[in-house]
């Protein structure tokens, strides 16, 4: 039985539906998209290269602040004042910097020092390479005049000037990178207050930032341990062969571990030039195989699987970013290439879920969502739990 107002409203006749408009957004074709991002990012690359005297003694302060933000952590723990765990972290840093630089000038210094006392064996190799000019075809008055052209005053002079130029640039380099490190361990004082507010708005920002930091203290740490290791089998190596001077190479080779894949060719050269005048050439080819064996082994095959997977890229991306950034930044682009590449990965890829694409095809683990306690790298104190990437 229906009631009389059941029925009326059955009779009415049914309500039109009001369809809903789909907003159509006008959006490039992804293509298009594509290749305007490519010639955006080269486009920044240019520029970086353009203001790279500038920008390259500030990334590296801020890696190398990163680096001892442990220690500073590890002080204030145990109860240090803040003045001077940021002060120890301040003069570690300068303790690293004046040692590297230090190795680097023994290292020149060394073979400046001993090349003279070879002069017998260099007239010798110099006779010899004569003779065998000879036989290619190649006199001596040609020889001579190939020389002469390319020692002429004019092409000293130039030289000359050219390294002038480049030492005031290093200066400046290293004035920047000095007074840059400076004033980033006394901001870190106050550091931990800073996340914590940061934190408690943003915390997708706090955890990308720690997610950097934490492969950056990765790095340096891979790198350095890495060289230690280079540097005893080059320094054992050395010795079995007789090459003078083996300590100081070794030593050589542990700076040009810190540039990846290609500093092993440049702590080649020393010992093997030092081979060549000491013990002939067949000593010579021994060591420049074993000492490239060695080197190319650790530093371009191993090193960079382990540098990768702390930082949490695959080797190919880490090969391809020491050349972008090496181009971007100059040769100091070469050592912050691994960290360079982390910056954009963790602060510009991987808070975009759009470009999750690009993280999972560059990142060394593909399982890995970077979750983890905010704030464990870049300051103490600092709870939550961060957001999981997509």
């Amino acid at each position: 039985m229906r009631w009389p107002w059941q029925r009326r409203k059955a009779a009415l006749p049914p309500v039109p539906q009001i369809s809903e408009r789909v907003e159509q957004r006008w959006m490039l074709p992804r293509t298009l998209i594509v290749l305007l991002s490519i010639i955006a990012a080269i486009g920044v690359l240019i520029l970086l290269s353009q203001v790279a005297t500038f920008v390259t003694p500030v990334f590296l302060g801020v890696n190398l602040v990163i680096a001892v933000m442990p220690l500073q952590q590890w002080l204030l723990r145990v109860g240090m004042p803040r003045l001077v765990a940021a002060l120890a972290a301040l003069l570690t840093v300068y303790a690293f910097l004046i040692a590297l630089f230090w190795s680097i000038y023994w290292s020149v210094q060394s073979l400046v020092t001993e090349l003279p006392g070879y002069s017998a064996e260099f007239n010798t190799l110099y006779r010899d390479l004569l003779d065998w000019l000879a036989t290619l075809g190649v006199s001596q008055d040609e020889f001579f005049a190939q020389m002469q052209s390319a020692f002429s005053p004019g092409a000293i002079a130039s030289g000359l000037t050219s390294i002038l130029s480049n030492a005031g640039i290093v200066l400046a380099f290293l004035a920047t990178l000095f007074v840059v490190i400076f004033f980033l361990a006394w901001d870190s004082m106050g550091l931990p207050e800073r996340i914590k507010r940061i934190a408690a708005t943003n915390p997708g920002i706090v955890h990308g930032i720690d997610r950097f930091a934490q492969g950056v203290q990765r790095y340096w740490v891979v790198a350095t341990v890495f060289g230690l290791i280079v540097s005893a089998l080059d320094l054992v190596a050395l010795s079995a062969l007789g090459v003078p001077l083996a300590l100081v190479w070794a030593v050589f080779a542990f700076v040009t571990n810190y540039i990846p894949n290609v500093g092993f060719v440049l702590g080649v050269i020393p010992p093997t030039l030092m081979a060549l005048l000491a013990n002939g050439p067949i000593n010579a080819l021994l060591t420049a195989i074993l000492f490239s064996v060695i080197n190319f082994v650790m530093q371009s095959l191993i090193q960079p699987k382990v540098a990768g997977d702390a930082v949490g890229v695959t080797p190919a991306t880490s090969f391809l970013s020491l050349l972008v950034w090496a181009y971007a930044l100059g040769p100091v682009g070469a050592l912050l290439a691994l960290p360079a590449t982390l910056a954009v990965k963790t602060l510009l890829i991987d808070p975009d879920p759009r470009l999750a694409w690009v993280s999972k095809l560059i990142a060394s683990r593909i399982d890995d969502p970077g979750s983890g306690r905010l704030g464990t790298a870049i300051g103490p104190g600092v709870q939550g739990r961060a957001p999981r990437s997509t």
